[in-house]
């Protein structure tokens, strides 16, 4: 083997996976691993998209965001509901009777950046805000896009379009996935956006170390120099920083997507220019890694959130819009929608801080992979004889629970992982911890505050992957025996199995469907559940 090959080898591992690889992404078969995601892609959006607009009314906090959204196509800013309208009951039957004189005439203070809510809006536009289906066209549309995403990710990360097949599957099929993408709250694209985000790195991951491949292997004098070659100007980062900005431009959860998948990708380079040979690969790292990646990441991350805040600045009406008339400073050289956009955001710091109030759905990160106390999102008992009830009663929910064979699989999965991570030094393992730490660890910073379980629904992805990472390494590499890869199958194939069976028996409470109590009963498993 040459040098090229051989630091090739190192850098992107054995030639012959990575040229089978090649030759499906580039050739003329390259749409037949595009195939499994693709068709369980086509399965999820039509579940997603199925009745979407049942129960016209505003579930959960569907009253906050589907009315925001339609307050930025109107206004291009969150406005307050009508002082004459005192109570929210009242504003949603006014705003579901097709009435869009709901608002008032000041802007109302809101926690959470806008991304989301014109995205929400967006969707409402065609449909007008009489068709429920407009409500939920948005997040239908983000959470079956990311089945496909999820797919390809998982089919570039393990080099295995049947693993790509796989994830594709498990999402399609995960509950609480399903449940936001039928009901417009804001996490699913917390969740997409930062997706989409891992996904580019993880392509400018590979053309990376393809390009610090051929340079040092094609000219073995790079690899003495102390800090080795510059990688060019990374494309594919700039498009992770401004997917992981409007990540955070949905809710400040996407913050902590910016800071670790910052960190991986130069980790990632740390690693290409030591396996590459490169002597002063730390040093190489930091002085021509690191800062670009600064700048990719980070920079185009900041610049996309407050690109995101458009609609407000260019307003007049906005909560705090006109806050620097009335609070002159030292710092005239600031413009004054930066200084009332800088107190906006301390008001909503503080605010957030302060959101401790008690509910009865609130719960510990403790139990979130355990799926301990699962949100109730939408809950009725219509009685026989009403709205096809034939029972003495009957109970119509949606409930926000994920489904168990991939969360108790994943919860033991992540042991797996830490292990092939720490011990085997599997970077795939620490890339899939990565985004699940992200997800998931701050909650526990945070855990004074109120917070819910269904905030899982942003890190499912990873979720997911560390199942599929763990059903990739049952089956076996090119070299397991024949008898191992055939158990292997058989596994795989009974948990996507045991997947789908969960998830239709889960159906009834995910899409308001009404069923006897007694049924509903059976689905609650656990006390906590009720």
């Amino acid at each position: 083997m040459n040098s090229a090959r051989q630091v090739r080898a190192r850098l992107l591992g054995d030639p012959a996976d990575d040229y089978r690889l090649s030759r499906r992404t580039s050739g003329r078969i390259a749409w037949l691993g595009w195939l499994g995601p693709l068709f369980f892609t086509a399965v999820g959006g039509i579940m997603r998209f199925w009745h979407v607009g049942a129960p016209h009314k505003l579930v959960f906090d569907e009253t906050y965001y589907v009315k925001q959204g339609w307050s930025m196509v109107l206004f291009w800013f969150e406005m307050k509901n009508d002082d004459l309208l005192q109570e929210a009951q009242q504003v949603d039957q006014h705003f579901t009777a097709n009435d869009p004189f709901i608002y008032g005439t000041q802007g109302d203070f809101v926690v959470h950046p806008p991304v989301a809510k014109w995205l929400i809006g967006w969707g409402e536009m065609p449909f007008g805000i009489l068709n429920s289906f407009g409500w939920r066209f948005s997040v239908a549309l983000a959470g079956t896009l990311s089945i496909l995403m999820l797919g390809l990710i998982a089919r570039r990360l393990f080099r295995s379009d049947l693993l790509g097949t796989v994830a594709a599957a498990l999402l399609a099929f995960e509950g609480h996935h399903f449940v936001h993408s039928r009901t417009g709250l804001l996490d699913i694209f917390v969740m997409f956006f930062g997706l989409a985000g891992f996904g580019a790195l993880l392509i400018d991951r590979d053309r990376a170390r393809a390009v610090l491949a051929r340079k040092v292997g094609d000219r073995p004098r790079a690899a003495t120099s102390y800090l080795g070659p510059w990688l060019g100007w990374r494309p594919w980062r700039w498009v992770a920083g401004v997917m992981l900005g409007l990540s955070t431009g949905v809710k400040w959860s996407g913050l902590y997507f910016v800071i670790a998948f910052g960190l991986l990708t130069v980790l990632w380079d740390l690693g290409a220019r030591r396996a590459a040979g490169v002597r002063g690969w730390s040093a190489g790292t930091l002085a021509k890694d690191a800062p670009y990646a600064f700048v990719q990441v980070v920079g185009a991350a900041l610049v996309t959130y407050v690109a995101s805040w458009t609609g407000w600045i260019l307003s007049k009406g906005g909560s705090f819009r006109n806050w620097a008339d009335t609070n002159p400073t030292p710092y005239t050289w600031l413009p004054d929608w930066w200084r009332s956009l800088w107190a906006y955001h301390q008001q909503m710091f503080l605010s957030t801080q302060a959101i401790n109030a008690p509910h009865p759905y609130q719960t510990s990160p403790w139990s979130w992979l355990i799926q301990g106390r699962p949100t109730s999102f939408f809950w009725e008992g219509p009685k026989q004889g009403t709205e096809g009830c034939t029972v003495d009663s009957c109970a119509k929910a949606i409930t926000s629970i994920g489904t168990v064979s991939i969360w108790w699989g994943a919860t033991i999965a992540i042991f797996v992982l830490l292990f092939m991570w720490a011990l085997r030094r599997d970077w795939r393992a620490g890339a899939i911890l990565c985004g699940i730490a992200a997800g998931y660890l701050p909650w526990f910073v945070l855990s004074g505050r109120t917070i819910y379980s269904f905030y899982e629904v942003a890190f499912v992805p990873w979720i997911v992957l560390a199942c599929v990472y763990v059903l990739g390494l049952i089956i076996g590499g090119r070299g397991a025996s024949l008898t191992r890869r055939r158990v292997g199958y058989g596994v795989l194939g009974a948990f996507v199995v045991l997947t789908m069976a969960l998830f239709a028996f889960f159906h009834p409470i995910y899409v308001a469907d009404v069923i006897p109590l007694t049924e509903w009963q059976r689905r609650m498993w656990f006390p906590s559940w009720v």
